[in-house]
């Protein structure tokens, strides 16, 4: 997808989970509207998820993909983990190299994870995965820290 395209389907996709976040009263169902959105139109986001924090650790909670084994994991442990833990976005452009890895599916070869943070606690987090090697870049982190900026009104 060339880099203009990109920025104008992205921005259109940042206002329509705004709508969603800002006029939808099932929590739910905005979790879940957003992760349809997310997958619905980008063909390289191949795993689209939240992960929330619950006594402690990230509980899985709505997603659009292949079931994943990983309903819990701790914090510091994994992609996810770390994303927590350091309470930043952590994009890896091939997950092979990473010794903390945990393996969601064989064809995952790119991962995102953008925390969702209110008053320096992280609530939850965005987990994409993709089978294409480096398929984030800028334009992924700033939609999805948005995304993950919006939805903090929520809690």
């Amino acid at each position: 997808m060339d880099k203009d395209k990109k920025r104008v389907l992205f921005k259109e996709l940042e206002l329509k989970a705004k709508n969603l976040i800002e006029n939808e009263s099932d929590i739910d169902k905005v979790f879940q509207g957003i992760v349809e959105l997310l997958d619905e139109n980008i063909p390289y986001y191949d795993w689209t998820g939240f992960y929330m924090i619950e006594n402690g650790e990230l509980v899985l909670g709505n997603y659009v993909g292949k079931p994943t084994d990983h309903v819990k994991i701790q914090v510091g442990q994994g992609i996810c983990g770390q994303a927590a833990d350091r309470k930043e976005t952590f994009i890896v452009d091939d997950v092979t190299k990473e010794s903390n890895y945990l393996a969601c599916s064989f064809e995952t070869a790119s991962e995102i994870v953008v925390p969702i943070i209110k008053n320096d606690v992280v609530l939850g987090e965005i987990d994409i995965d993709s089978h294409t090697p480096a398929a984030f870049d800028e334009y992924d982190q700033e939609l999805l820290e948005s995304i993950a900026n919006m939805l903090i009104i929520r809690f």
